[in-house]
Parts: C-alpha cells; structure tokens; sequence
C-alpha cells in the first residue's frame, strides 16, 4: 500500500479544501466525549496548515469518535472557513489530523473541534505569508523536554512570545523512566511515568517498548498543561532525534549495550507514535505502515516563510550509520566487557583524535564512502534544496551539534590522556568525513546565509563553522545555534560525572572553568553557556537574524518551578552576507 492509498483508504489523514459540510446541533448532554491533549496545528504553508487533536469517550469506551473540525478567521466562530468531519478511532490512539488548503495567505486563524454538545479548546494558528513577502519572520525553537527532571517553566515563557511559529528539534519524548541521567528532582506536576509494558535494563530502569509504552509517553507529555498552550497558540514543525526512539540510536539499533542489537518493531511502534501526536503534513511526510521495514517513514522536508526563510528540516537518525568508534572495541582494549562495558567517555565523548580517524580509515574502506549521519538520499536532497533556494537565508532544523568542539591535552595530560580529543563523537564532529562533505558543498557553491537551529546538546552555543575545522585553513559557511533543552539535565553534569577520578576532571571543576576550557581550544566558539535550560527564539530581516538564548532557572530549594523562571537573555545578531556571529550585552 502505498502512501497515496494510505491516506485515501484509513481515517487517519484527511486533506479538505476549505470543506464546509453541514453540522446540525446536537442532543447529546455535554461531557460525553474529552480532549485530553488539548489541540495542535503543524506544518504551515502558505494557504495551508494541518489541525491536530486527540478525543475520546469520558466513559473509558475505545469505541469510534464523529467529530468535526472548525476553522474561522473570528474567535467566535461566526463565520466558518472550513468544517471537516473526521472520525477518532482506537487504530490510532483516537488521534485524527486534517490538511486545510485553500486558506487566507499570512492569516491568524482560530480553530476548534466539536464532538457532540462537547468542543475542544480553541486554538489559533497562522499561515505562511505570500511568496514575495519580505516582512520579518519570528519564531522560537526548542528541544529536550525530560519529563522526569527539573521544570517545564520555558514553555510558560515561550508561550507569551509573539511568534509565528514553532521549530523543535528532537528529544520531544524520553524513552526511558529511572535511567541515571534522570536522577535529579522533577517539578511535583511531573509524576513518575509507568509503561504498559517496558523492559528493564539492568541499573533497574525501564524503556519504552511497545506502541502501548510509546503512546502512554506523548500521552503524558501532552498532558502537561504548558506544552498543550505552547501547540494552541502557535503552529508546530518537528523533526525528532534519539529518545523518541532509543538513546543515541542509528536506524533501527539500541545503544544500550555495545552489542547495537536492532529493534525493528520497537522503532515501529516509535515511529507510529510519533506520527500519530505530530500535526504532519502527509504532502510531504511518507508514512507507509505497510511495510515492514524499519524505515517506513521520511520526514525530512521544507518551508518557506516569504522571500526571506527557507527552513530544511532533516532527519539525523533514521538513515544515519553507527558510530565510528566501536564501543565494544574500546571496552575490550581497556579490558571489560565489550558487550556490557561502560566505555562512553572513549567511545563516544572525549574520543581521541587519531582513534577517530583510524575507524573512520577502516569503515570508509569497507562501505566504499564515508560513514553518514543523513544517508546517501538525504543527503543529495538537502545539497539540491540549499542550492536551488532563493530565499535571503536558509535556517537548518538540525538535531546535532556542528560547532567544533575539541580539547588539546597533548601537551598538558599524562599519558595515557596526553591527546587531542573530540569532546561528542555522536554529534557531526564524530562524522567528520560526512561533515566535510556537507560544509564543502556549501563553499564550492557559494551558498550564503546558512544558519542552523540546533538541538541535543543540553547547552547555548553559538559558533562559527567552516568547510575545514582548522580556522587557519578552513572557510566559514554557516553559523551554528545550539539550544539548550527545555528541562533535560546540562551537557557540564553529563560531562562532569563521566570525567570524575580521571586527569579530565580538573577541566570540568566548575561550569565556568568547563566553558572557558571549550571556547579557549575552539577559537569559532564564540558563546558557550553548557549548564543551561530554555528555549531560543529568533527574528529574520532582509539585513540581520537576531537570535536570543533564554536561560530559565533551576528548580527551587523546596523542589517548585520558580514563580518568574527567567534567569538570563542573551542576544546574538548574524548580518546577511557575514558568517560573524555579534554577541551583544545580555538582556
């Protein structure tokens, strides 16, 4: 079956052209039917945008659900530009989305769904403005929301923006309850999650397994009050990154022992979910549940917001091929368990230099190409979209970090640790042949005003990239924006205890001493704050794109989010045609 038959023969997607249909009144009493993950829209184009809700029985039926979707350009809902019948049903988690076109270009809309004598809470959304528009674009991006661990404040802030849309950038869900890196205190809103189903790993937490895990976590997040007012109030552009499938996953492998087992139908049932609580457009995102394969999805994709934005959106681990560095390699040459051992820093953070470019040799040799994040046909795909593009500036919803970030210890560490390091090896810097190829196409074609939106990394960033990662060689052909996640603990404590009883720990002493570190071995770092949470936003013009970190503060002694939880703006201004980022004063 494939995507055009899916979309034709399920309820699942439904595309109106401005439908009106007739929709008498109801006898039903009110309260028969809820909407437990409020309302959503997504992928907006210019005359078009796709509504997303979740309704069901309040007796607890999994029977089907007749519902309608209502579109005006009025809060009152006078007058209608599109009402569209839909029906929720259990396949899909009582889910439902309809693609509207023929919509008012550049408009603010208002929108609801009625079940019933029952409605939904009504939501606004805009559309794309016109093509030859050259009015400025704002708009916020955000990324790892651990439900288990400090605070959703950010959202609260974000959502008093003025935007035009949303950007995430994966992490939307974490996959796993009770791991380590979830160890700190979590706001009381925020209850312990409790799979269907699960698996236990052996430190006693539990990852999601099944579609039934998979949907109980979008379910959950959905229901935090913040992150529904965050979707009512603005249209929504996702890609993913690992935990909504598995951490520092590649295609359809876990990485939570060395062995990289695959998990065909647990990266299904992942990818079902997602699907199912994102407001996609079906024009551009293929869904084949068909077929069995792990990779039944693509959501890479773009849009454009007037003459000015050109947004590419990629997908950084459906396609992507394992880590260079072998784990079990380095466990076994620093003698534990290659299966079982815990050989991170090594393996995947502070990895030497030569061990890197030794695999990479090796792999290159065996696959006939370099290993890659994105995939040979994503690849050629996002080459031809930045070059064909004629927008003033291309913004790239990138998952993973493309500032350089190494560490030279050759010559102040002892011996075994006398090396030059890169810090992520699960970010570009541990693709470096895939990377280069990348940059390189951006400087051979002389494309400008390449800025990516960058997620994962748990910290602000803000540096300088070039086609060579040496500056006294390489030229500068984007500037990289790297979010902090909304609640996720700090790259610095994930650093911090992974260097612990090593020479290393003398570099993460503090925060500070960590950042200072970074920025004095990578001089195209120009702002790095790694122990952070919140949210960027960012202003495009003809001339500047204005980008401004928002740092929140952590929780508060008594374990409550913080009643005004902005701790620190940081503005950071890129003018067209330069790829010299200016950071300005605090704000």
């Amino acid at each position: 079956m494939d995507r055009r038959q899916f979309l034709g023969r399920t309820a699942f997607f439904t595309v109106a052209a401005a439908a009106l249909s007739a929709c008498g009144s109801s006898d039903e009493p009110q309260g028969r039917y809820t909407f437990p993950q409020g309302v959503a829209t997504g992928d907006p184009k210019d005359s078009s945008v796709v509504f997303w809700s979740r309704c069901v029985r309040a007796d607890g039926s999994a029977a089907d659900v007749n519902l309608a979707l209502q579109v005006s350009a009025t809060p009152d809902f006078a007058s209608l530009l599109a009402q569209v019948p839909l029906v929720a049903s259990a396949t899909y988690d009582h889910t439902v989305r309809a693609k509207v076109t023929g919509l008012p270009l550049g408009a603010r809309l208002h929108y609801r769904f009625v079940s019933g004598s029952d409605a939904s809470p009504v939501g606004t959304t805009r559309t794309a403005p016109a093509a030859s528009s050259t009015a400025p674009v704002r708009f916020a991006w955000f990324t790892c929301q651990d439900w288990s661990v400090n605070h959703w404040g950010a959202m609260s802030l974000m959502a008093q923006e003025d935007l035009d849309f949303l950007v995430h950038v994966g992490d939307y869900i974490y996959e796993t309850v009770g791991a380590a890196f979830q160890s700190g205190a979590a706001e009381p809103a925020h209850g312990a999650i409790r799979f269907p189903d699960g698996t236990a790993l052996p430190d006693g937490s539990r990852y999601a397994t099944t579609l039934a895990d998979y949907r109980t976590l979008y379910r959950t997040y959905r229901g935090d009050a913040r992150l529904q007012a965050l979707h009512a109030r603005f249209p929504f552009i996702p890609t993913w990154d690992d935990h909504e499938f598995s951490d520092d996953c590649w295609q359809d492998h876990q990485t939570y022992t060395n062995a990289n087992l695959p998990q065909t139908a647990r990266r299904r049932a992942a990818s079902q979910a997602w699907v199912e609580y994102m407001p996609l457009d079906f024009g551009d995102v293929s869904f084949s549940p068909a077929n069995p394969a792990y990779d039944n999805l693509r959501i890479y994709r773009d849009f454009r917001f007037g003459a000015l934005v050109h947004l590419v959106m990629t997908d950084e681990r459906l396609y992507r091929d394992d880590h260079i560095v072998s784990e079990a390699a380095i466990a076994q040459a620093q003698g534990h368990d290659p299966i079982n051992g815990s050989d991170a820093i090594g393996a995947r953070y502070f990895v030497q230099q030569p061990v890197l470019q030794q695999f990479e040799a090796q792999k290159t040799a065996a696959m006939g190409r370099a290993p890659s994040i994105l995939g040979t046909t994503q690849t050629q795909w996002w080459k031809d979209t930045l070059q064909g593009s004629t927008a003033r500036w291309k913004l790239w919803g990138n998952g993973l970090m493309l500032n350089r970030l190494w560490m030279d210890l050759r010559a102040s560490a002892p011996a075994p640790f006398n090396a030059l390091y890169v810090v992520n090896s699960d970010a570009w810097d541990g693709f470096p042949g895939h990377k280069a190829e990348l940059m390189g196409f951006l400087k051979t074609q002389n494309i400008q005003n390449v800025v990516a939106l960058t997620g994962d990394l748990h910290a602000f960033q803000c540096g300088v990239v070039r086609d060579l990662p040496d500056p006294a060689t390489g030229k500068p052909v984007l500037v990289d924006f790297v979010c902090a996640g909304i609640s996720s603990s700090s790259f610095y404590s994930y650093i911090k205890a992974g260097a612990a009883g090593t020479p290393l720990a003398a570099l993460v002493a503090s925060p500070e001493v960590f950042d200072g570190a970074l920025k004095a071995h990578n001089p195209d770092l120009r702002y790095a704050d790694h122990n952070a949470q919140g949210y960027a936003t960012a202003t495009v013009s003809a001339d500047q794109l204005v980008v401004v970190f928002n740092k929140v503060k952590p929780l508060q002694a008594d374990g409550t989010v913080p009643a005004s939880p902005l701790l620190q703006r940081t503005r950071i201004t890129v003018a067209s045609g330069s790829n010299t980022p200016v950071i300005e004063d605090k704000v």
